[in-house]
């Protein structure tokens, strides 16, 4: 298995070699040079295997420059009943007729980005061990990846974390879970801007080849493959707990921002999971419900930002979507570059509404998506609780509306649970009037000390504090 970039780098790279690099050279993303197929009588022999041994046999397709016995060490180190709560690993709930929940929360930081960042954690400690190095992870957070990160690579030999934030914009339950960590290898920038300032000083940092190698600079966002590669995993496992006569065709929406988690969604469905639908749900920034609407990308500035009740969905550019892109235009790099890195970059925008790949594109891809406002996360909530005694976040509200918008009642419908709603204390107080429950480990979460930096919006200056502060670490 080799992986290439979407805008056509030529340099063919191992699996090791893109988990610790990030982007590819050209500021492209890396991908598979074919996705693997997978057949009934695999689907069959791996129906009844636990999370651990399935995550294995996935990643084995993926992953041929580590070891199979190291590759399943790590998997069951990663996915224990004591990280994540229970043998399931991610199990599958009942809602209403024909519609279940996913339940991706229930691991260290209370938020799906547990599942793959636990496992990134394993494999970057395992990988640089065998190296012999020390990497320096650069990542920006809308509110759960940050705290995910930390809490994966907190101890890790070898690994360091600059994480940032916008400043301001997180519940306080998010900004107290990353800021309260006290451990020296990881350090949180609060960015004075929105996460896409973030997000483009990540890429700006890593486009800078000289400084990256320096620094060794790494990535853990959903730009990471491992993360989407861990992510795939649990589309299967649901699959599995929803179809168990193994024929039936499921459907999944997904809350999405950043289109990382939707986008191993459509991976999975590439390999040949029996998937018919994949429904993209988007807050206010409603950058994705257009693209998949119209065929118009069209990225939105700061001040088009939107700060709204579900802000880990306050996105309006969505890097995993050149990944999809450069599928559905028949992985045609020179036009992805283009596209993503030409056309972007001068209007703001591209369009693919004339474009026939687009037209065949919800055919042949599964894609359709939806929008919810503040109001409708609001009813969402108060229906839920009232009708199933369910409380759910207002993310996963966000896929409800839109999943119920697109249900059918031939085919199993999945939402995919984003956090749990102690996360988001105020909206759920505001939607039913009392406060949501609390694991009691996070008492008192909010009081403690809190250690970060704030700085302007400014890849200059995000370079010269993670100079500094590793030359004071030397």
């Amino acid at each position: 298995m080799h992986y290439i970039s979407t805008r056509g780098h030529p340099e063919r790279k191992a699996f090791c070699e893109i988990l610790l690099e990030g982007l590819a050279p050209d500021g492209g993303l890396y991908v598979p040079e074919a996705y693997p197929q997978v057949d009934g009588i695999m689907l069959s022999r791996w129906s009844g295997l636990s999370y651990p041994d399935l995550a294995f046999e996935i990643l084995s397709l993926y992953v041929d420059d580590i070891p199979p016995v190291d590759l399943k060490t790590i998997c069951e180190k990663t996915y224990t009943a004591q990280i994540f709560g229970s043998r399931e690993i991610a199990p599958v709930r009942p809602l209403e007729t024909g519609v279940y929940v996913l339940e991706l929360s229930n691991g260290p930081t209370l938020a799906f980005k547990d599942m793959a960042m636990q496992l990134l954690g394993n494999l970057l400690e395992y990988e640089l061990a065998h190296r012999g190095e020390e990497l320096n992870i650069l990542g920006a957070t809308s509110g759960d990846t940050g705290s995910a990160a930390a809490y994966a690579m907190r101890g890790k030999n070898g690994v360091r974390v600059f994480m940032m934030s916008p400043h301001g914009r997180m519940s306080a339950f998010q900004q107290a879970q990353m800021f309260s960590l006290q451990d020296d290898n990881i350090h949180n920038l609060a960015i004075e801007g929105v996460f896409d300032d973030c997000q483009d000083i990540v890429k700006a940092v890593s486009g800078d080849a000289d400084f990256k190698r320096r620094h060794r600079i790494g990535a853990v966002n959903s730009i990471n493959w491992a993360r989407l590669m861990a992510q795939v995993v649990y589309y299967f496992h649901c699959y599995f707990q929803v179809a168990r006569n193994g024929g039936t065709r499921v459907a999944f929406t997904v809350p999405s921002g950043n289109f990382g988690n939707v986008c191993a969604g459509h991976v999975a469905r590439m390999m040949g999971l029996p998937i018919s639908s994949l429904v993209v749900a988007t807050n206010e920034n409603d950058v994705l419900d257009e693209f998949f609407r119209t065929g118009v990308y069209r990225v939105r500035g700061r001040a088009d930002t939107f700060e709204t009740s579900s802000p880990s969905m306050d996105i309006s550019k969505a890097s995993n979507l050149e990944r999809f892109v450069f599928d559905l235009i028949g992985r045609d790099a020179r036009r992805t570059k283009s596209l993503f890195g030409d056309q972007l970059r001068q209007c703001g925008s591209f369009d693919l509404s004339g474009d026939p790949a687009f037209s065949q594109g919800a055919d042949r891809f599964g894609f359709c998506s939806g929008r919810s406002i503040h109001a409708d996360r609001l009813a969402t909530i108060r229906d839920t609780w009232e009708r199933s005694g369910t409380l759910i976040d207002p993310h996963t509200a966000d896929g409800l509306k839109v999943a119920r918008e697109h249900a059918d009642s031939q085919t199993p419908m999945i939402v995919l649970e984003t956090a749990l709603p102690v996360k988001f204390a105020e909206t759920i107080r505001e939607a039913l009037g009392r406060e949501p429950n609390r694991p009691r480990r996070f008492n008192g979460l909010e009081d403690l000390p809190k250690r970060f930096k704030v700085l302007p919006v400014d890849a200059q200056a995000v370079k010269s504090y993670i100079s500094e502060t590793l030359q004071g670490a030397g």
